[in-house]
C-alpha cells in the first residue's frame, strides 16, 4: 500500500534518525579536524598489466559499471518506483563510481580521489533520499534530492579545500546508519529490502580492507 500518511511508527524513526544525526554532527563537531592520511595511497597491490598501472585496482571497479548501469536502466523503465528520480540517480552514482575510481588508481594522490569522492556522495544522497521517500511521503524527493546531492558534493570540496574529512565523513556514513533503522521499523513497500542490509554489510567489509591495506604494502604483492 502506498500511503502518504505518516503514522506513528514512522514518526518515532524520523525522531530516531534525528537524534542519531545531531548525536553524529556533536561528535564530529568535539573532535579536531581529520586529515587524510598519505598512506592512503599507498595500495598493496601495484601491478601493471600491459598499459594500465595499478591494474587489478583499476580493473576491479568494472562490476560497478555493470549493476550502475543495469540499475539505471531498469529503474528508468519501471517509473513506478516508490522513488521514480532517486533510483536512477543513485545507480547511476554507481555506474560513475567505476569511471572515477578508475581515474583515482591510475595516479593515486588527492587530487584524483575528488573523483572517486564525488560519485559515491552522489550515490549515497540518492539512497538516503530514496528510503525517506519510501518510508514517509513520494513527494520528498522533489523538494530535496537536488539539495541533497549539491550537499553530498560540497562536502568533498570542503575536504579538498579545507583538508577536514569530518564532513565528507558524516555524508558518507550517515545515510548507511539509518539503512538498519529504516528496514528494522519501517513496513516496507517492496519484498528483498533485506538486500540493502546485505549491501551494507559487504561496504563495512569493504572500508575494513581499505583501512588495512596500506598495511599490506609489503606483504604477498611485490
Amino acid at each position: 500500500m502506498n500511503s502518504n500518511t505518516t503514522t506513528p511508527p514512522i514518526k518515532r524513526v524520523l525522531v530516531l534518525t534525528a537524534v542519531l544525526l545531531v548525536v553524529s554532527i556533536t561528535i564530529l563537531l568535539s573532535i579536531n579536524p581529520i586529515s587524510q592520511d598519505p598512506a592512503y595511497h599507498n595500495f598493496a597491490d601495484t601491478r601493471r598489466v600491459t598499459l594500465l598501472p595499478n591494474a587489478w585496482n583499476i580493473l576491479s571497479n568494472l562490476p560497478f559499471l555493470i549493476i550502475g548501469g543495469y540499475g539505471f536502466v531498469y529503474c528508468t523503465k519501471n517509473r513506478q518506483l516508490y522513488a521514480p528520480q532517486s533510483w536512477p540517480v543513485f545507480f547511476a552514482g554507481i555506474g560513475l563510481v567505476a569511471v572515477g575510481s578508475a581515474y583515482y588508481h591510475w595516479a593515486p594522490n588527492n587530487t584524483s580521489l575528488v573523483w572517486d569522492r564525488i560519485p559515491m556522495t552522489i550515490a549515497f544522497m540518492a539512497l538516503f533520499v530514496a528510503l525517506l521517500s519510501e518510508a514517509i511521503n513520494t513527494q520528498i524527493e522533489k523538494l530535496y534530492l537536488i539539495p541533497a546531492l549539491a550537499v553530498g558534493v560540497f562536502s568533498v570540496i570542503y575536504w579538498r579545500l579545507s583538508g577536514d574529512l569530518r564532513f565528507y565523513g558524516l555524508i558518507q556514513f550517515f545515510p548507511l546508519m539509518v539503512i538498519p533503522i529504516f528496514s528494522w521499523f519501517i513496513p516496507t513497500k517492496y519484498t528483498h529490502r533485506i538486500y540493502l542490509l546485505y549491501g551494507l554489510g559487504f561496504y563495512a567489509s569493504a572500508k575494513i580492507f581499505e583501512l588495512y591495506e596500506p598495511l599490506a604494502k609489503h606483504s604477498a604483492f611485490k
